[in-house]
């Protein structure tokens, strides 16, 4: 009896398990998944530890390993999208002294970028489609967010043009500075009764 209260006693005295959240529910885990602590550990990993979930990174470890076979049969260039050489862009914008000057250097850069950030936006809009996942996507959605990246890609030319032409009609075609009223349209305005004063809303019928 002494042994079996001892044992109950020290199983008190043990430090338990904190409760899970409320609402919170079990998922498996990836095989792969490990806890992380604090010895060794990154910032993200830490705080994924608290909440027991995988982080950005562990994802996408796991996904390359699971599409690693896929990958060998469908093979993809390994390189990334030559960029070009800004050199001589930006040693004209650094040389342009007018709107003009620097338009043409801007309207240049945006006719050799549009190729490639249209193919970007081609395949954003394929993806989100993918497996007709587009249809009825909530927001914040996979398919949604690839969409608004799809948009946001070509967006960036149409900004890109707009702060040209503005710079332009600044320049070319300014607005005209507010005119002063004439003495006469003030001695027109001055002679005018004043308004009566209001009476409250008017009663709905």
């Amino acid at each position: 009896m002494q042994q079996i209260a001892t044992s109950v006693q020290s199983t008190r005295n043990d430090p338990q398990p904190a409760p899970a959240p409320k609402d919170s529910c079990i998922i498996p885990r990836d095989p792969d998944f490990e806890l992380y602590d604090n010895v060794g550990r990154d910032a993200d990993q830490i705080q994924a530890a608290r909440y027991n979930l995988a982080t950005d990174n562990d994802l996408k470890r796991w996904a390359r390993r699971d599409a690693r076979a896929f990958r060998d049969a469908h093979p993809l260039p390994d390189q990334p999208w030559a960029a070009p050489h800004l050199g001589p862009y930006l040693d004209a914008l650094t040389a342009a002294q007018t709107p003009a000057e620097i338009d043409a250097v801007t309207d240049h850069v945006l006719d050799a970028a549009e190729p490639a950030l249209r193919a970007l936006s081609t395949y954003l809009v394929a993806a989100a489609r993918w497996k007709q996942e587009n249809r009825d996507a909530a927001t914040g959605s996979p398919s949604h967010l690839l969409m608004t990246a799809a948009s946001r890609a070509l967006s960036a030319l149409a900004l890109a043009d707009e702060a040209g032409l503005n710079r332009l009609r600044a320049a070319y075609d300014p607005a005209p500075a507010p005119t002063a009223p004439t003495n006469a349209s003030r001695g027109a305005t001055a002679s005018l009764p004043p308004t009566p004063p209001s009476t409250g809303p008017a009663t709905r019928r």
